[in-house]
């Protein structure tokens, strides 16, 4: 599976250990920045284009990580296909993809440890939606929404 990962100064550290933790559960990693750790940097800068290369298809899933996963998790809420959550527990991580088709995790490094972090992401990675009728129902409910949001704001 190819993974994009991205991080804002809050989670520059947790982003490169969690890179080539991912390369060694046999993913390819597609590492969207920041590359460099700037304090000043901005989380949107670097949750936008991971959300944009799930959405483009470009990656199956995605991660950002920022100071408390909030603000990575808002912005990439904001590019049409996403469904981003905050999770900083591995049932939320992997039931998320598997009742709601999650597509990119959010974390805060604040607010977890590399360990738990690690977890996360393997436990989001190795979860597949849940083809349940119910589950199926509630996402075209999401989708639907999304679509009429769409087409107001043309």
């Amino acid at each position: 599976m190819r993974v994009a990962i991205g991080a804002d100064h809050g989670g520059f550290a947790l982003k490169a250990e969690l890179v080539e933790y991912i390369k060694g559960l046999g993913h390819d990693t597609a590492d969207l920045g920041a590359h460099k750790l700037d304090p000043a940097d901005d989380f949107p800068d670097f949750a936008v284009p991971v959300a944009r290369a799930v959405a483009e298809k470009r990656a199956e899933r995605g991660i950002v990580i920022c100071g408390s996963g909030v603000g990575a998790s808002v912005a990439a809420n904001k590019i049409p296909g996403i469904r981003a959550a905050v999770c900083h527990d591995t049932y939320s991580a992997h039931q998320g993809v598997e009742h709601d088709d999650m597509n990119v995790l959010c974390m805060g490094a604040r607010v977890i440890g590399p360990a738990t972090a690690r977890e996360l992401v393997k436990a989001f990675l190795e979860a597949k939606m849940d083809s349940h009728p119910r589950f199926r129902r509630r996402l075209e409910k999401v989708i639907a929404l999304e679509r009429q949001t769409l087409r107001r704001d043309v």
